[in-house]
């Protein structure tokens, strides 16, 4: 049976980690389900939190030797993940874990290889908090020009990609460049991809909210380093299955 693995990275989230995890681990699919967590060296007890968990579903526990940022988690995961489709996942509460069935669904028909849930697409009246919000828009639209993919949310965290595909990406940043450079890495691509709507209640910073009005600037210069500075050469495993490969393409 097929399974799903949802990539789950945490640092400091102690506070409302154990309600979380009851959220996550009940979580049902219409395949199977593993959890890959990793706590990225967290300085409150959210590993203590994490072992002492009753978990019902499969769970591997990883536990980076230093606090490397979200996208290193992020590969760790990936690396140690056996599912034959990967989802993100943060460990806070801003995102409705009730969505992730929905946009795996089109993967496992076979009719998208890649799936963005986005905070912006949808009728709701959802209330945004402003600086966000512009920067967002604003990251997400300099995306669109230089990758040539057309979302409303590049930097959602909800994505969800076919394993032989995220497998085979080769992924550099340690923070939160993780979302434009996946997206530039997927945009070069011959892929399917999909995005749709979700729910989302952003934190605050009192909450525990992490991102920070430097980590916009950096994703600025990420935006213009993995779309129109590096080429493709060195950023896909050779094992990439050829069918995702444009013709005439030569990255190896």
């Amino acid at each position: 049976m097929a399974t799903v693995s949802l990539i789950i990275p945490v640092y400091n989230e102690a506070s409302h980690l154990e309600e979380f995890l009851q959220i996550i681990d009940r979580l049902s699919f219409s395949i199977s389900k593993e959890l890959v967590i990793i706590d990225d060296c967290s300085a409150d007890n959210s590993a203590a939190i994490i072992k002492k968990f009753p978990f019902q579903s499969k769970v591997v526990f990883l536990k980076q030797p230093f606090n490397l940022g979200k996208g290193s988690a992020i590969r760790t995961g990936i690396i140690k993940a056996s599912g034959d489709f990967i989802a993100i996942q943060d460990a806070d509460l801003e995102y409705d874990t009730a969505d992730l069935p929905r946009l795996l669904q089109p993967l496992i028909e076979g009719k998208a290889d890649v799936v963005y849930g986005s905070r912006f697409r949808k009728d709701s009246n959802q209330v945004h908090r402003t600086f966000h919000y512009l920067v967002n828009r604003s990251l997400t639209l300099l995306s669109n020009v230089l990758s040539g993919l057309y979302f409303s949310d590049m930097e959602t965290c909800y994505k969800v990609f076919r394993s032989d595909i995220i497998k085979n990406i080769v992924l550099e940043s340690d923070r939160f460049g993780f979302e434009p450079e996946i997206t530039a890495k997927i945009a070069r691509l011959k892929i399917r991809v999909l995005e749709m709507p979700i729910s989302y209640f952003p934190r605050a910073y009192l909450e525990g909210k992490k991102i920070t009005w430097k980590d916009g600037l950096a994703a600025l210069w990420q935006i213009l380093y993995y779309n129109a500075i590096k080429s493709g050469k060195g950023c896909y495993c050779t094992t990439l299955p050829s069918k995702y490969i444009p013709s005439g393409r030569q990255w190896f």
